[in-house]
């Protein structure tokens, strides 16, 4: 069989049969999933116009198809996994999420959804890729976050590090993985590093990285020219770290070995951190929890939350009263929802993003957790110097982030190689 999609136009005095125009073809298999020469070209759009936005050469068309459909593999096989493992986004989620996306670009909903469509993207197509990219953050929130761990003993050295060398510099840094399939033989292996040094050789010449990143790369950020942005010292992969602590703005590092494959890192500007003890701000929050479990449904969870929030607003009941009466959260419901000081990285993604968010008294929606849903208002915030525990709680942070961003490129390599994968772009 050879793989077609068809559509049948309905002719007048034409059989079906006859009627059936080929207009599509898949250009990959992805395990039980399929990618189309359609989805394929809209991705290669997208990114051409992103480029172009940028003032960024775009890599040659078959490239640029290459980069393009690497990735379309890559996100069709963590989507697999996060709808096979039971991870959901439902239509209220996805509405905050496009209302909070407006509002971070102080947009009406409505304005926002003109200003897409004016570049030639088609909103609902646009909301449906914001609800995977949600599902592909759920999932490595899950199987990669929730599974670093830190050891006592490297806080201490990451500490003892810190005191000796309080002013560490931060970086402004570029870069591209090539990657390596596990099991590699020796020849693919070196296949890899070629490939490396000649992006290098590329780089060094004065080629613009942004787009040997899109032209070389494997890493999800390929195509956004492999930029990371500004980064202290102590937040970049101990790999980057110390190749970066040895350069200068401008130069690019030979390729460095990880276990997801060869990287070449680009500096582009350094300057020198503060020193000493940084002042974080710190949150007094409220909130009542509602927890779904075997008796309560999501959908029951997410009424009687909305139903105590409009009790909330509409003045007739106390958040202090509700939060005693109907909280799931027994330690801190018994004081009308009033949880401990708060500091950045104490509490879950969801649960801080909306909290980041909340002006103080403000009282949020609906807030969907893996504990259930909440309802949190903003009490107050202040600066406060960081004492010894809270020290050990941010080198705690900052070394899980680093240890995360490495477990994630393994743990997408290895999905990459377990993924059934076969390619039929060259079919014509």
């Amino acid at each position: 069989m050879h793989w077609l999609i068809l559509a049948a136009l309905l002719v007048p005095g034409l059989a079906l049969g006859q009627a059936a125009q080929l207009v599509d073809r898949i250009v990959a298999v992805v395990n039980k999933d399929v990618i189309t020469l359609s989805e394929l070209n809209a991705a290669v759009a997208t990114v051409e116009r992103q480029l172009r936005r940028q003032g960024t050469a775009a890599p040659p068309r078959a490239v640029l198809e290459r980069q393009m459909l690497e990735r379309l593999i890559v996100d069709k096989a963590q989507l697999q996994r996060a709808r096979d493992t039971g991870i959901r986004i439902d239509e209220l989620q996805l509405d905050r999420a496009v209302q909070r996306i407006a509002e971070n670009n102080k947009l009406t909903l409505a304005d926002f959804r003109r200003a897409l469509e004016r570049d030639g993207v088609p909103f609902d197509a646009w909301r449906q890729d914001l609800r995977e990219q949600i599902m592909v953050s759920r999932l490595r929130e899950r199987d990669v976050d929730e599974k670093v761990q830190v050891s006592d003993s490297e806080v201490d050295l990451f500490l003892e590090e810190m005191k000796a060398n309080p002013a560490r510099a931060e970086y402004n840094v570029s870069h591209i993985l090539v990657r390596i399939p596990e099991q590699s033989s020796p020849e693919r292996i070196e296949e890899a590093r070629a490939r490396a040094l000649k992006a290098r050789a590329e780089a060094a010449a004065g080629a613009d990285f942004a787009r040997v990143a899109a032209t070389y790369s494997d890493a999800p950020d390929a195509l956004e020219g492999g930029g990371l942005g500004w980064r202290p010292h102590a937040r970049l992969p101990e790999l980057f770290a110390s190749a970066l602590s040895r350069m200068k703005p401008g130069d690019v590092s030979d390729p460095l070995r990880s276990p997801a494959g060869f990287h070449v890192v680009k500096l582009h500007e350094r300057r020198d951190g503060a020193g000493g003890a940084a002042a974080v701000t710190q949150t007094r929050a409220r909130h009542i929890l509602v927890r779904t479990s075997e008796l309560v449904s999501e959908g029951e969870a997410r009424r009687r939350i909305a139903d105590l929030r409009e009790r909330i607003v509409n003045g007739s009941a106390d958040f202090a009263e509700l939060a005693k009466a109907h909280s799931d959260d027994a330690g801190s419901g018994a004081r009308g929802g009033e949880l401990d000081w708060i500091h950045p990285g104490d509490t879950v993604p969801d649960f801080e993003r909306a909290l980041q968010e909340l002006k103080p008294g403000e009282l949020s929606a609906p807030v969907r957790t893996p504990f259930g849903y909440h309802l949190i208002q903003v009490l107050d915030r202040r600066a406060g110097d960081v004492n010894q525990e809270r020290r050990r709680l941010e080198a705690r942070k900052v070394l899980r982030e680093r240890k995360s961003e490495e477990a994630y490129e393994e743990w997408l390599r290895q999905l990459r190689d377990q993924a059934y994968v076969e390619l039929r772009l060259e079919e014509r």
